[in-house]
């Protein structure tokens, strides 16, 4: 491989000391591709904290990368204390993937027009603001998974259009899946609410039937009726009888028993 001019690298690792960083780059690849101009990488790595002495962290890691020319590099350095895990995301800059997974709070932002799937995990709650910056950096994205099992802290508990005016109506065009199974209500409200988000197609939603009768007041919320209309199927417990007033609130949802 002495003579490879372009190189697209894509790499998951796990380690139990240390995250993967430009010093590895340097070192292990690119000192040995001597006709090397066109370097494109997105390189996640993951370990186990298991009470290390020193935790490196973003600024490190950006360090790391200070030999490197002729590309613009970003990182992502997380810890998460309840898991126990460390993860440490680099990538050349612009993102030239069409999936981007295990997005947090530290998300550095930009324009990813090729990404089509998106996944965000968090210890932390994701706000409002949040999810704006996520519409707007992935404008075609069409698959998006949330994992998060914390409240969101600025919420508002009954919304009206006078509470919600500082807030930006957050559109997914292209939406066409959306992964709720393991998320605290709060974002489950999140989607449903059409002060919060404007479903403009009817897509595939993942979700449990227990906190969609809880943030829809029991099928009766008229501020989540709009969105619930969006979804494609919905999936009831063999043991509660499909009503007509869950016809009503799902009028064009194909409703099945668990």
């Amino acid at each position: 491989m002495f003579n490879l001019v372009e190189l697209d690298l894509r790499l998951v690792m796990f380690g139990e000391k240390r995250f993967f960083d430009g010093y590895d780059l340097k070192y292990n690849t690119i000192n040995h591709l001597l006709r090397l101009n066109k370097f494109v990488f997105n390189i996640s790595s993951h370990l186990r904290l298991n009470d290390q002495i020193y935790l490196s962290s973003n600024e490190d890691c950006q360090l790391s990368f200070r030999d490197i020319q002729n590309n613009k590099v970003i990182s992502c350095v997380d810890y998460f204390s309840d898991r126990k895990r460390g993860q440490c995301h680099i990538y050349s800059y612009p993102y030239q993937g069409k999936r981007y997974q295990s997005i947090t709070n530290n998300f550095s932002y930009g324009l990813f027009e090729s990404v089509r799937e998106v996944s965000l995990y968090d210890e932390r709650p994701f706000e409002h603001e949040f999810f704006v910056k996520i519409a707007k950096s992935f404008p075609f994205m069409e698959k998006l998974t949330v994992y998060n099992k914390k409240a969101q802290k600025n919420k508002l508990h009954q919304p009206s259009k006078d509470d919600n005016r500082h807030l930006s109506i957050i559109q997914y065009p292209y939406l066409t899946t959306l992964d709720l199974n393991d998320v605290h209500d709060d974002y489950v409200e999140q989607f449903l609410l059409d002060t919060k988000t404007c479903l403009s197609r009817t897509l595939e939603v993942e979700i449990d039937y227990e906190p969609v009768e809880r943030v829809t007041h029991n099928f009766t919320r008229d501020a989540t009726r709009i969105n619930c209309a969006k979804l494609l199927y919905f999936c009831v417990p063999s043991e509660i009888s499909i009503q007509q007033q869950l016809k009503d609130y799902f009028p064009h949802t194909k409703i099945y028993y668990l």
